[in-house]
């Protein structure tokens, strides 16, 4: 069972992880085995401690000790509970939108490639996509649509920021994700991928190409806000893949677009 301590003040130093830290200081570049996150609301946080990953503290509604929280804390031991009422809660940048319980959290070493996509036959590249919101909710699609794993170049958003895995539901600890060294992509096509840059090319195939399909190892490469991917890459891909569309509408936000490739491309096609 946790320990359960209440608070008062909004400046009590137990509250720098949640307050007062900004998201590059909790991911601690220089010194990465000290690394952390916050995990935001029950359901992220029991999907988190499901998947291995070690509390370091909490933070919550007194309401929710008895309530929401209730199975969390008594699942884990020794980790301090802060608690306070919600009028000084409310005092946190966003604390309204967390469902009333926040979990700090030690990161873990991550994967590197090859090891991330081993006896895997389809999976995400994300390229330059930097915001939270759009990485969590590709991630959300990728875990619910057949994909296996995500990787990430250097210039995206990390998927364990706050807003990142609080729009993927948690399925930030359900699908197995890693950062690639850089954008060319090579190691994918040396572990036998065929790369699918998704552009809004008119030199493409169709995404119910039934040689695409066929595939037996699929990268599919989704680019960043905006500008998508660049001709560069799209040119050593493997395939140029667009999405038709309608009534005039010319593109799709990069994480509506990856629900619709990821349900036509993932494995359950196969």
């Amino acid at each position: 069972m946790s320990d359960i301590i209440e608070i008062t003040d909004f400046q009590a130093p137990e509250l720098d992880v949640y307050a007062r830290l900004t998201e590059a200081q909790l991911l601690n570049r220089e010194f990465p085995e000290e690394g952390m996150f916050i995990a935001e609301s029950p359901k992220v946080i029991k999907r988190a401690l499901l998947a291995g990953y070690e509390p370091v503290s909490f933070l919550m509604e007194k309401r929710h000790i008895d309530g929401e929280g209730k199975e969390i804390l008594a699942s884990v031991k020794d980790v301090p509970a802060f608690c306070a009422e919600f009028d000084i809660l409310t005092q946190l940048t966003g604390f309204k939108l967390t469902r009333g319980m926040l979990c700090a959290m030690r990161r873990k070493t991550l994967p590197d490639v090859k090891e991330i996509c081993k006896n895997k036959s389809r999976i995400v590249i994300l390229d330059k996509v930097m915001n939270p919101t759009n990485v969590g909710a590709i991630i959300r699609s990728a875990a619910a649509l057949g994909m296996d794993a995500v990787l990430l170049t250097p210039g995206c958003s990390d998927p364990l920021y706050r807003r990142a895995a609080r729009v993927s539901m948690g399925t930030v600890f359900q699908i197995e994700w890693t950062f690639l060294s850089d954008d060319s992509f090579d190691e994918i096509r040396y572990l036998g991928f065929k790369t699918v840059a998704m552009a809004l090319k008119d030199n493409s195939v169709s995404i119910n190409d039934p040689v695409l399909l066929g595939e037996k190892k699929l990268a599919v490469i989704m680019g960043t806000e905006g500008d998508g991917l660049s001709d560069q890459t799209i040119k050593r891909c493997d395939y140029t893949v667009k999405i038709p569309m309608y009534n005039g509408v010319d593109s799709l936000n990069v994480a509506a677009a990856s629900a619709v490739a990821f349900y036509c491309l993932g494995n359950k096609r196969q």
